[in-house]
């Protein structure tokens, strides 16, 4: 089964980008899948989320805020062995 995460970012976003790249480096190799959704696309996400971007999401559990937390998602993997 894949297991998907939800990457709150925004068009232009450096620490959006970067975030995306590490996720996918850690993450390669596991069934888990990364969407990204733009948050100036949904007026809801937008006032939410403002510029509190990129966030990486599973389901309603926040994993990463701004920069990615390598130990963070290494044990986050461990927990969904």
């Amino acid at each position: 089964m894949t297991r998907t995460l939800i990457l709150y970012t925004r068009a232009g976003c450096p620490l959006c980008e970067e975030m995306a790249a590490a996720a996918e480096g850690l993450l390669a190799g596991h069934a888990v899948g990364i969407a990204t959704v733009d948050v100036d696309a949904d007026p809801v996400l937008k006032a939410r989320y403002g510029w509190d971007v990129p966030l990486l999401f599973d389901g309603g559990t926040e994993l990463g805020r701004h920069r990615l937390d390598p130990a963070a998602i290494r044990a986050w993997l461990a927990a969904q062995a």
